[in-house]
């Protein structure tokens, strides 16, 4: 379901973001290669952002270059984005954990749409986008970095 046009994120806001971020926190990240998650991390590790993956059953171990944390509070560095390979219900805790680690930008993936974790996140000064995929925005909108 996509997002409703009140909480739609506009495109230039969408840009901002890309432009504007350099590390990506992506909770849910997995190591199985057939999965979108990892596919969409080696895509943006290979347009130039360090992406941290977030998976508690992987924590400790390397992924694409880079350890595995089990939560976004236990990543010792500030993240600009967090984009979530969730569901939509698990969203939530996500974005408030994005919003306690001081993250700028929440982006949840294709099929992910969490209002009232939007609302909590925007109401934290977090811009929100929900329900699209950077790896198809990243080329749609000629975003180079």
């Amino acid at each position: 379901m996509p997002p409703s046009s009140a909480n739609e994120v506009e495109r230039g806001d969408i840009e901002q973001i890309l432009r504007e971020t350099k590390v990506i926190a992506l909770v849910g990240a997995s190591s199985n290669p057939r999965r979108d998650s990892y596919e969409v991390m080696r895509f943006l590790q290979g347009q130039g952002y360090r992406v941290i993956p977030v998976n508690p059953g992987l924590a400790g171990q390397n992924l694409n270059g880079e350890k595995v944390y089990a939560t976004l509070a236990g990543i010792p560095e500030k993240i600009d984005m967090v984009d979530v390979f969730r569901n939509s219900e698990a969203a939530g805790p996500v974005a408030d954990e994005a919003v306690a680690i001081g993250a700028k930008y929440i982006w949840m993936q294709l099929g992910v749409v969490n209002e009232e974790a939007a609302a909590r996140a925007r109401a934290a000064g977090l811009k929100v986008v929900m329900n699209r995929c950077p790896k198809i925005e990243i080329p749609k909108l000629g975003v180079r970095r």
